[in-house]
């Protein structure tokens, strides 16, 4: 079942994040958010986008949101998007019905452009956004430092509205 995040989910979501925190370079983030600060991002990012869990069995296994992409407002048209899945149940399509939804309810919304950024390498993510239709668009070098190693990001797009 796929429903909207209520705060009280902020635990079992950061449950599923901290691993991609403290042992890979998914995320450049390095120092897992407190419950209450991830709490105030479920909060915030909610005031204008979906913030979307996914539960089999009544549990929580993965979360996807989109956040604005830049703040000048004629960036109001394009988000960043972001998944997180367990990692023990990672590769059974979950993503993939965490993104359909979160695609329908942006271009509902009106949102023209998704944007993905990528650690780079991970193919296993680049592979899954061209799977939903994303193109790549921009690679940039050494753009981030996480576990004594410079990391890239590749930026990733899809189209979900028409232009006016």
């Amino acid at each position: 079942m796929i429903r909207t995040a209520t705060l009280g989910d902020a635990q079992a979501l950061l449950d599923i994040y901290t691993p991609y925190v403290l042992n890979t370079t998914i995320t450049f983030e390095t120092e897992v958010p407190t419950l209450s600060d991830f709490t105030q991002r479920i909060k915030s990012i909610q005031q204008r986008f979906p913030y979307l869990v996914l539960e089999v069995d009544n549990e929580i296994i993965g979360y996807a949101y989109a956040t604005k992409y830049k703040e000048r407002s004629a960036y109001d048209w394009t988000v960043e998007t972001s998944v997180y899945i367990c990692q023990d149940v990672q590769a059974r399509g979950y993503g993939k019905q965490l993104y359909t939804v979160l695609e329908e309810a942006l271009r509902t919304q009106g949102i023209v452009t998704m944007l993905a950024c990528i650690t780079y390498p991970n193919d296993l993510s680049i592979e899954f956004h061209k799977k939903m239709g994303f193109e790549h668009v921009a690679h940039f070098e050494k753009l981030g430092y996480k576990f004594n190693q410079w990391r890239d990001i590749v930026w990733m797009k899809k189209v979900i509205n028409s232009y006016f």
